[in-house]
């Protein structure tokens, strides 16, 4: 079964991290909601969801997917971009080191989870104002001997990769090409999200179930229109701290 980490929401979210949009009071009451509805879904479609309570002072603790990458092999502890949000990969390195071995991200290289889309045996590395090349190069060092190719991306206009690219299938990736360059993406069919949804192209693929924000209507639609069964959660509050449906979840077996 797939396994699913989630971490509830802090009270101080307000104070999280913003890089490319500007700072929206977030309701927090509405938050906790948005979050139980959000591990709701991958219930539905089929997850075991776990939520932790560890970092509760923590602004960013809910985007999990950032401080620690997952494999089937290793678990990367990753440097973080930012230094108010390293103090989190504590509390996941402990909750992962029981489950597989675990490998550090050294600085002065940085690297975000965000930044790194995993497609089959190759993995795609955001080049992006999180991520710099020393931690790119360093999951490279640690991925080439479990037999992963790992290609650098690079990103400008948004945070982190999965931003603005994310795989539907395994050949087929909703993108928005404005924000990074595709061309590395030859082998992969590519939808372009509408250029009113700039945030459409992240989604979380469960199965043969495509997860979206509910906000991106017009982005929904066209996924439907490519065949995917699709399921929808407003996540407008997280939307205000430059999240989207990817960062606030590790998925792993």
């Amino acid at each position: 079964m797939l396994q699913v980490l989630t971490h509830r929401p802090s009270m101080n979210i307000q104070q999280c991290e913003l890089t490319y949009i500007e700072s929206e009071p977030i309701d927090f009451d509405k938050a906790l909601l948005q979050h139980r509805h959000y591990c709701q879904m991958l219930t539905r479609c089929g997850a075991q969801v776990k939520v932790l309570k560890d970092n509760p002072e923590l602004a960013d603790n809910v985007f999990v997917e950032d401080p620690i990458i997952v494999f089937d092999e290793v678990a990367v502890v990753a440097s973080m971009g930012v230094e108010s949000r390293r103090a989190e990969t504590s509390a996941l390195k402990s909750y992962f080191m029981p489950l597989r071995p675990i490998r550090t991200i050294e600085l002065p290289a940085k690297i975000e989870g965000g930044d790194v889309l995993v497609c089959g045996r190759k993995v795609y590395v955001g080049q992006s104002s999180r991520t710099n090349q020393q931690g790119y190069e360093q999951l490279r060092d640690i991925l080439t001997p479990f037999n992963y190719e790992v290609l650098a991306v690079p990103v400008t206009g948004c945070l982190h990769l999965k931003s603005g690219c994310c795989a539907l299938d395994e050949t087929t990736l909703l993108v928005n090409s404005s924000w990074l360059d595709t061309t590395i993406f030859q082998e992969f069919q590519k939808i372009e999200v509408p250029k009113s949804e700039p945030f459409g192209a992240n989604i979380i693929a469960i199965g043969q179930t495509i997860c979206m924000n509910a906000q991106h209507v017009k982005t929904v639609q066209l996924v439907k229109n490519a065949g995917f069964h699709v399921e929808t959660v407003d996540i407008s509050e997280f939307a205000k701290a430059e999240a989207g449906l990817t960062c606030m979840s590790i998925r792993y077996q």
